[in-house]
């Protein structure tokens, strides 16, 4: 378990790089600033409560985090006009997770990326990322 007294998502205008875009009853979609030059349009949807990972969410979360990924979507649409996008949970350290509240990457994704089609599985498909023994 981590302390909540230490999550930035928990604590969201202690950083002044993150801004609260839209809310809803139970969840954010905040971008950062700093990940802007790169991922143009990037954020995240977090729910208000610290929830440590996606499988805490309750029933009412899991409906406003898809009321939030609509509306960011709508929005990032008109903003950036992206050709896609990638959606993705990361859970638990193994699983990508470093910031230990639960928090949904929403990222618009454009064809004159240098990786246009290379989706959020990509590195994991990688034969360099093969397991070398197996776990009976």
């Amino acid at each position: 378990m981590h302390d909540p007294m230490d999550c930035p998502y928990c604590n969201l205008l202690a950083d002044d790089q993150q801004q609260i875009v839209l809310v809803n009853g139970t969840c954010c979609f905040i971008q950062k600033e700093s990940e802007q030059q790169i991922l143009q349009g990037s954020g995240l949807i977090i729910p208000k409560e610290h929830r440590e990972n996606v499988f805490e969410l309750t029933d009412q979360e899991w409906s406003d985090t898809r009321e939030l990924l609509l509306q960011a979507k709508q929005l990032l649409d008109q903003t950036y006009s992206p050709n896609g996008y990638s959606v993705g949970w990361n859970t638990g350290e193994t699983g990508g997770q470093h910031i230990f509240h639960a928090h949904l990457h929403v990222i618009p994704r454009f064809k004159d990326e240098p990786y246009a089609g290379k989706g959020i599985r990509y590195w994991i498909k990688q034969e360099a990322n093969k397991r070398h023994s197996s776990h009976d």
